[in-house]
């Protein structure tokens, strides 16, 4: 059994047991979070939603919130002696799927 769920502006293919890695929730490690988006459950049958499923909800629990390895953004423009050197670290949320109510 699996479910697409939308969240962060991303879509996740999650079956239970999944650890994923979703956009900061700002939710402490420990708690429950129910993802009430979901696009698609597949058990057996594959229900697809318009836009989400009716009545499917992914529960999952909180493992920690982290950030993400540094990202290096570098600007150059050649002959004009500009150069600009920026680092990015994502935050995330880190989390266990626990159950697919379908």
């Amino acid at each position: 059994m699996y479910a697409i769920i939308a969240t962060g502006g991303k879509q996740y293919k999650v079956s239970e047991g999944d650890i994923i890695k979703v956009e900061k929730l700002g939710v402490d490690a420990g708690q429950t979070v129910t993802f009430d988006q979901v696009l698609a459950v597949n058990n057996g049958e594959l229900s697809i939603g318009a836009p989400t499923v009716p009545g499917a909800a992914v529960t999952a629990t909180v493992l920690r919130e982290a950030k993400a390895k540094k990202v290096i953004v570098y600007k150059y423009k050649p002959k004009e002696g500009y150069h600009k050197k920026n680092g990015h670290r994502q935050l995330y949320t880190q989390v266990k799927i626990e159950k697919i109510n379908a």
